[in-house]
C-alpha cells in the first residue's frame, strides 16, 4: 500500500518546536480532565445511543474555541479549529461503550443499563477504553487552543459514533465528513492497550490490526428421525464437515507468510436429541490483513460450503445460504513514512524507553476507513499504556493474565494514560504543523 509523497522539510523544523511546554504532567487542565474522564465512565452508551455522550464532547469541543458541528452520521461530531494557513490533521476519538456489567469495583463504575436494538436490557460499560479516548481528545483540543501561537494550519476533531459496531466511521463518510469538512493531509488515533504500563505508547508499522468480516453460514439438509438418518440428509453432520474443512484455507491454501483466521464461534441446530433437523446456522469471524488474502478466505468460504453439500448429494436449491455482513472492517494500515517521522517526535515528548514497537494483531478498527479514501490519507494509530505499572509487574511476576479489552474487569489507569495520551497526541500534531512566521507583517 503506497501513500502520495506529500511529507516535507517543515518536519525538521516543527520537531524543534516540541519541548517541556507540551506537559500535562504539570497540566492544569488534569483535574478537570479526570472529573470528565470519571463522568465519561459512570455514563456510558452503546452504539447508535451516543447522543448524551456526543453532547458533552461537542460542548467542551465548543468551550475550547472550536467550530463544532453535530449529528454527522448520527451522533458523530466534527470539532474545527483553523489557526492560518497549513496543513489539517484529523484525529479520532470514539465514544461507544459495550453491553458488558461492570465489576472492576471502582467508585466511580458504571452501574447503567439500556434497550438494545433487540429489545433486550444490558449492562452497559466502558470495556474498550473509549473513555480514555475522549478524554485525551479533549485535553488535546484544550492544549491546542491554548498554544495558537505554536503552530498554524487546521486541526480536526472527529467524535465518532458506533465504533464497536464497525459502522460509525463509514456512516460519518457517507455523511459528507471530507466533502462539508477539509479534507486531512494526516489521519491520527490512539486506542488504550489492556497489556502495556501506563506510561508508555507502542506503534506498529504497517498492517497493525486486522479485516474483520463476520460471516452466516444456513447449511441446509432434509430432516428425520434421528433412528432413520439413511432417510434424511442430516445438516449437523453436513456442518461438521463444513467447519472441519474451512480450516484447511489457512492452513492448506494460504501462504505461511500471510496471516489468516476463520472461527465458528457459533453453532445453533436441532431441538432434540433423537430429530434430524431442517438446518444449522453457524456465525463465523475471518480475520486477514491484505484485500488479497480477505478475497481469497471468503472465497474459499463460499466454494468449501457449496462442494461439500454437493458431495453430500443435496439439490441446488439445498446449497447453503452464505451471508457476508455489511459491518466489514477494514484492516489498519499504519502508513511507514508518518510512523517513522513521529517515533523522533514521541521519543522526544515521553522518553526514549516510553516507545515500543509491538507486533500486529488480528482485532479489528474502524479507523482504518479514514486513510483508505481515494487518494490515500497517511495514517498513524499508537497504542496507549493505561495498566498501573505495579500492577503489569506484578503480572509478570505471577504469571497471571490481566483483564483484557472488554472485560468486565478492565480498570485503565486514568491520571497517567490520560497524561500521556495527550503528551503523545499534541507532541504528533505539532510536529506536523508548522511553526507561524513571527516575522511575517
Amino acid at each position: 500500500m503506497k501513500y502520495p509523497g506529500i511529507f516535507s522539510a517543515l518536519f525538521g523544523v516543527c520537531l524543534q518546536l516540541i519541548s517541556t511546554t507540551i506537559t500535562a504532567a504539570e497540566h492544569d487542565d488534569l483535574p478537570y480532565l479526570l472529573s470528565l474522564y470519571e463522568n465519561l465512565h459512570r455514563n456510558p452508551e452503546i452504539s447508535f445511543q451516543e447522543e448524551k455522550t456526543a453532547q458533552r464532547l461537542a460542548a467542551e469541543f465548543a468551550d475550547a474555541g472550536f467550530n463544532v458541528t453535530s449529528k454527522v452520521g448520527g451522533y458523530g461530531v466534527v470539532a474545527i479549529l483553523k489557526n492560518g494557513n497549513g496543513p489539517t490533521v484529523m484525529l479520532r476519538t470514539d465514544m461507544d461503550a459495550l453491553p458488558v456489567k461492570e465489576q472492576t469495583g471502582k467508585p466511580y463504575a458504571s452501574s447503567a443499563t439500556t434497550v438494545d436494538e433487540k429489545g433486550n436490557t444490558v449492562p452497559v460499560m466502558h470495556a474498550c477504553g473509549h473513555d480514555i479516548h475522549m478524554t485525551t481528545a479533549v485535553g488535546t483540543a484544550r492544549w491546542l487552543s491554548a498554544h495558537r501561537d505554536q503552530w498554524q494550519g487546521t486541526v480536526m476533531i472527529i467524535a465518532q459514533p458506533a465504533e464497536e459496531r464497525g459502522a460509525g466511521s463509514r456512516a460519518m463518510l457517507a455523511d459528507g465528513l471530507f466533502t462539508r469538512f477539509p479534507r486531512p493531509d494526516y489521519n491520527l488515533a490512539l486506542h488504550v492497550a489492556a497489556d502495556l504500563p501506563a506510561g508508555t505508547v507502542a506503534y506498529t508499522r504497517g498492517y497493525a490490526m486486522a479485516n474483520v468480516d463476520s460471516v452466516d453460514i444456513l447449511v441446509k439438509g432434509i430432516g428425520g428421525h434421528g433412528a432413520y438418518p439413511h432417510l434424511a440428509k442430516d445438516p449437523v453432520v453436513l456442518a461438521a464437515r463444513i467447519i472441519s474443512d474451512l480450516q484447511t484455507l489457512v492452513s492448506r491454501e494460504l501462504s505461511p507468510l500471510d496471516p489468516g483466521v476463520i472461527t465458528v464461534g457459533s453453532i445453533h441446530g436441532g431441538t432434540k436429541r433423537n430429530v434430524i433437523p431442517d438446518s444449522v446456522k453457524l456465525e463465523l469471524t475471518v480475520r486477514s490483513y491484505s484485500d488479497e488474502v480477505r478475497k481469497q478466505l471468503l472465497d474459499g468460504i463460499t466454494r468449501i460450503a457449496n462442494a461439500e453439500a454437493r458431495s453430500y448429494g443435496l439439490p441446488d436449491n439445498l446449497l447453503p445460504e452464505i451471508t457476508y455482513s455489511d459491518y466489514y472492517t477494514p484492516a489498519v494500515y499504519n502508513t511507514p513514512e508518518l510512523t517513522d517521522q513521529m517515533l523522533p517526535v514521541l521519543r522526544k515528548a515521553l522518553g526514549k524507553n516510553a516507545v515500543l514497537e509491538v507486533l500486529p494483531v488480528m482485532g479489528g478498527e474502524d479507523f482504518a476507513r479514514y486513510g483508505r479514501q481515494e487518494p490515500l490519507i497517511p495514517s498513524h494509530m499508537f497504542k496507549l499504556g493505561s495498566v498501573a505499572p505495579d500492577i503489569v509487574e506484578q503480572a509478570k511476576t505471577s504469571g497471571s493474565s490481566l483483564p483484557s479489552l472488554h472485560s468486565a474487569f478492565f480498570a485503565p489507569e486514568p491520571k497517567q494514560s490520560i497524561r500521556t495520551g495527550i503528551k503523545a497526541m499534541t507532541a504528533m500534531v505539532s510536529a506536523l504543523l508548522p511553526v507561524p512566521d513571527r516575522d511575517r507583517k
